[in-house]
């Protein structure tokens, strides 16, 4: 739903739809600004997230807000997953046609490790919670048969899969599994029942989770700057993957798709290349006058 003129608009892509949303923690939240565009596009679905965070977040008020029930789960628990499923397609009376997965944390991030520093103990939660539980959302959806046929399953990743980033630790390393996973499951899903499986790689965006990465607000300047459409907002990432969820990208699948204003494209930008500039010449008359000092 849109507001042009005055007027509103839906386009009802997913009218009669049924999904499961995982990950929405407050307004932040990228899977919050999709599961409201879901809602206004005409779906039903169920919201999910870990005990924890439905305690500290808001999720009840966006379930209120969109008519549906939130089922507490931890991702990284096949037991928790599989209630989840089951309560899941019986609240819904049916199959999902659409699977969010937005989940991503990272003790070392939160912690201040360093990548070549990292606790391995740490290490293996951030695979579990950020890429694992990916293939343990499929394999349970796969088991119950819980995705119906053209179904569409989207995770949420980040361009530091394919290119190192500073600060951005090992949570690199879990983007670059989760991407493999929907690489493979794709292929699974999409031989057996034409469910498609993508990964979005979305601009750096400051959402709750995203704000513990070190330097998030410089990295946001640099992508701005380099990006010739600049940043997409958590409001235009739902968008895109509302697209994704629709029946009008039913040949889409295994794939990594960029949602990042064209940064993914670029070597240097202009406006980059000028603050890069500026810099070099504030550098060189500090030189200059630390080299007049001495003599």
């Amino acid at each position: 739903m849109r507001i042009f003129s005055g007027k509103i608009m839906s386009y009802n892509l997913l009218k009669g739809k049924r999904g499961l949303i995982f990950g929405a923690l407050n307004d932040r939240s990228i899977a919050w600004k999709v599961a409201e565009r879901t809602y206004e596009e005409g779906a039903a679905f169920v919201l999910t997230n870990t005990p924890v965070s439905i305690r500290l977040g808001d999720i009840d008020k966006l379930a209120e807000k969109c008519n549906t029930i939130v089922i507490p789960a931890d991702a990284t628990k096949i037991e928790d997953l599989e209630n989840l499923v089951q309560k899941g397609v019986e609240h819904l009376g049916g199959k999902f046609d659409f699977v969010l997965h937005s989940i991503g944390m990272s003790p070392n991030v939160r912690k201040g490790r360093m990548y070549d520093d990292l606790d391995y103990g740490y290490l293996q939660q951030t695979l579990d919670i950020s890429a694992i539980s990916f293939h343990k959302v499929l394999q349970t959806c796969r088991k119950f048969d819980a995705i119906g046929d053209w179904g569409s399953v989207v995770a949420l990743s980040y361009i530091a899969a394919q290119r190192t980033l500073y600060g951005y630790n090992d949570m690199a390393d879990a983007k670059a599994m989760l991407e493999s996973i929907a690489r493979s499951f794709g292929y699974i899903y999409g031989r057996e029942k034409n469910i498609r499986i993508n990964t979005v790689s979305q601009s750096p965006t400051m959402t709750t989770a995203g704000s513990g990465v070190m330097g998030l607000d410089n990295l946001m300047d640099f992508a701005e700057r380099m990006s010739p459409l600049g940043n997409a907002t958590a409001e235009e990432c739902a968008d895109f993957i509302i697209t994704l969820f629709s029946d009008l990208t039913r040949k889409v699948t295994m794939q990594n798709l960029y949602h990042d204003g064209g940064y993914s494209s670029m070597g240097m930008s202009f406006q980059a290349m000028n603050i890069y500039n500026e810099g070099l010449e504030y550098q060189d008359v500090k030189n200059d006058k630390s080299k007049k000092k001495k003599k």
